[in-house]
């Protein structure tokens, strides 16, 4: 899998009007430009992503801390732009390019499917959507009108053959609105797809505005306590004669949390999601499974607010393993360790719990739905 999927950022944004520039400008709980990178990242379809931004915004993406991205510095025009971050992979023996706009958010991985699909056949594949306003076209006095039958809007991102959009893009002088315009003016085919109407651009400052809705929701596990196991809790590992005995690391706390957070999303429970009876989540690491979690709700719009933990243990003591937990937890859930709070509590000897033959945990989530 030789492809790359470039992420233009580099451009003036002078019509948003903003002190932040418009691709690190906070858009349901993220900037802006992470969005287009976790899709991408996500869809695991690509082995090389590529960000290309203004020089002067080196302070914002550093600042995002991200990992396994190539930043690459744009030039004066998008061609240019695009020429740059096409030239840095030319030792990679690149086979399909997707090239796309920061300011388009909300693109789907279907989408992405679809045009890899149609790049079997084609070497430029541009998604784009019909108009259902009325279009006329002025030049000087004289206006026309236009059959919006035969008008696009077209969209990104836009895919191509490596090798064909790297020849076309050498002359960086032209001035384009997108990439497919290099081909519709050497007179070589593309192929136009169906577009998404929620892939809109983001262009003014009030396109960002959005409502949102706080939802609750509740998790508890509990785990036998036995010899011979390794005892998980949080993520971590504590050291401890005894452990907990599931189907998979049997960790309580990710348990409880992974099912808080699917009962706040509507999503059903962790023994819908991860069953007991499928041998592929025997033994499995729980930070897989939460993490696996955590990149679905962000798919549905969902964005954790904060995570409140009652670990229910009479031994090993959890306070001095607090911090460690929520270092892990907050890794795991792409949080502030400010959003988390853990409560280690005692049944007072009381029970299964009191008599040290098992561990339980109760957690409170609250997420963000945004529309």
């Amino acid at each position: 899998m030789n492809n790359c999927f470039i992420i233009l950022a580099a451009g003036e944004s002078k019509r948003f009007k903003s002190i932040t520039p418009k691709p690190y400008h906070l858009f349901k709980g993220k900037a802006l430009i992470q969005h287009s990178i976790e899709r991408a990242l996500i869809s695991k379809k690509f082995n090389k992503i590529i960000v290309v931004i203004k020089k002067k915004h080196l302070k914002f993406i550093k600042s995002l801390k991200l990992k396994n991205i190539k930043i690459v510095i744009g030039g004066k025009t998008r061609a240019e732009s695009s020429y740059k971050a096409l030239k840095s992979i030319k030792r990679n023996n690149i086979s399909k390019v997707f090239i796309h706009d920061a300011a388009r958010p909300n693109f789907s991985l279907k989408l992405i499917q679809t045009l890899f699909k149609n790049l079997k056949k084609y070497k430029c594949v541009v998604p784009a959507i019909k108009t259902n306003d009325s279009v006329k076209l002025k030049n000087k006095d004289q206006i026309f009108n236009l059959n919006r039958e035969n008008i696009y809007l077209t969209q990104t991102p836009q895919a191509f053959n490596y090798n064909e959009i790297y020849k076309l893009q050498k002359d960086q002088s032209l001035k384009i609105t997108d990439d497919a315009n290099l081909f519709i003016s050497a007179g070589k085919k593309i192929k136009i797809i169906n577009g998404e109407l929620k892939n809109n651009k983001i262009t003014f400052y009030s396109d960002i505005t959005f409502d949102r809705i706080i939802k609750y929701g509740i998790g508890f596990d509990v785990h036998k306590l036995v010899k011979g196991k390794k005892l998980y809790l949080g993520g971590i590992k504590i050291p401890y004669s005894l452990g907990t005995l599931g189907h998979s690391d049997g960790d309580p706390v990710l348990h409880a949390i992974t099912d808080s957070i699917l009962g706040a999303c509507k999503m059903g429970d962790i023994g819908e999601m991860f069953s007991d009876k499928n041998n592929k989540f025997k033994n499995i690491r729980s930070t897989i499974l939460l993490k696996k979690i955590i990149n679905q709700i962000k798919l549905k719009n969902y964005k954790i607010n904060n995570i409140d933990i009652n670990i229910i243990a009479q031994k090993p003591k959890i306070s001095k393993f607090k911090n460690k937990m929520i270092h892990s937890i907050s890794k795991i859930c792409e949080l502030s360790p400010k959003q988390i709070n853990i409560k280690g509590k005692t049944t007072e000897k009381l029970g299964l719990i009191g008599k040290e033959k098992a561990i339980a945990c109760e957690v409170i989530a609250s997420v963000i739905k945004y529309a």
